[in-house]
């Protein structure tokens, strides 16, 4: 039976600008976050707690911090691979949420955080039972769950696992990431309904997918036909991880607003403000995004250009 009620992750002001060769300014990444707020996002993953050598679109995440607005009934979330970044993260006091990464596989681990998968979930496990004592949301997203550049498939069996392994520390949430955007809708009804069989109902579930070979949205409708109540996507479709070869981008978040609103399933964001949003990422990064909703439109579509019902 399909959910009457998501929630949208937007992840863009980090993993939409982490791949991206042009550096925005900060100013510009507080923009960005504005305009997520304007479109009525209730979770935005502001940035992430990296080594700027490493991933230098990040390396103001501190002064991102620093300048996010006070809005009533927003989670903002940073992006922590290790417990440094984890402590980076508390020090700002300005997040809500802290998004935790742990790789399916031990190669895409050594790539991304320097640690196989048994270091990542020993590492997940200390930060969730820290944050768990302090009152402190944190999640927890499995990385290439859908397959691996290094490695290539992904076991399902591998996946339930780890997630039981992290479920123990009673996280706010576990998600499932297609990092390199190789997934199709039956791995991801198949994996999901297998999550939720091994945790049973006390842990949502959210995914988190990249339309790399053009199953995103499709990815999202199985998601949401599974019982997934949290799904992350990225304003104009921008977005790639850096350590994966070919990552590109998200899904929309027009795109899926698009689709959710056709068929009924409510999600809290105003379409017209995303398309908004688009075109200033497009213009802001120079260049066209992917969002298909920005070149195409919304519909219906009652008037013409000049604005008379046709």
């Amino acid at each position: 039976m399909m959910l009457e009620q998501v929630t949208i992750m937007e992840v863009s002001p980090r993993d939409g600008l982490q791949n991206e060769p042009e550096l925005l300014r900060t100013e510009q990444k507080l923009q960005l976050v504005a305009h997520g707020l304007q479109a009525g996002a209730k979770r935005i993953e502001v940035t992430s707690f990296v080594h700027p050598k490493r991933v230098p679109q990040m390396a103001d995440a501190e002064a991102v911090c620093a300048g996010l607005p006070d809005a009533a009934g927003v989670i903002y979330t940073g992006l922590v691979l290790n417990e440094r970044g984890y402590e980076r993260l508390l020090a700002t006091e300005r997040l809500h949420e802290a998004g935790l990464v742990v790789p399916a596989t031990d190669t895409f681990g050594e790539r991304n955080q320097g640690m196989s998968i048994a270091d990542n979930v020993a590492m997940a496990r200390r930060v969730l039972k820290d944050a768990r004592q302090r009152g402190f949301r944190a999640q927890v997203t499995i990385a290439v769950a859908f397959g691996c550049p290094f490695e290539g498939d992904v076991e399902t069996a591998a996946l339930v696992d780890i997630a039981k392994s992290l479920a123990d520390e009673q996280p706010l949430e576990i998600a499932l990431a297609d990092t390199i955007g190789v997934g199709v809708p039956t791995q991801v009804t198949e994996r999901f309904l297998a999550l939720k069989d091994a945790l049973g109902p006390d842990i949502p579930l959210r995914a988190h997918f990249h339309d790399t070979r053009n199953t995103g949205i499709a990815n999202a409708y199985a998601a949401v036909a599974a019982g997934v109540t949290t799904l992350d996507a990225s304003i104009g479709g921008i977005g790639g991880c850096p350590f994966a070869p070919n990552a590109t981008g998200n899904i929309a978040t027009e795109d899926l607003a698009y689709l959710l609103n056709r068929m009924n399933v409510g999600h809290d964001l105003n379409l017209e403000q995303l398309l908004v949003a688009a075109a200033w990422v497009q213009d802001v990064l120079g260049k066209p995004i992917p969002s298909m909703l920005l070149k195409a439109g919304d519909f219906p579509n009652n008037t013409n250009e000049n604005g008379n019902t046709l």
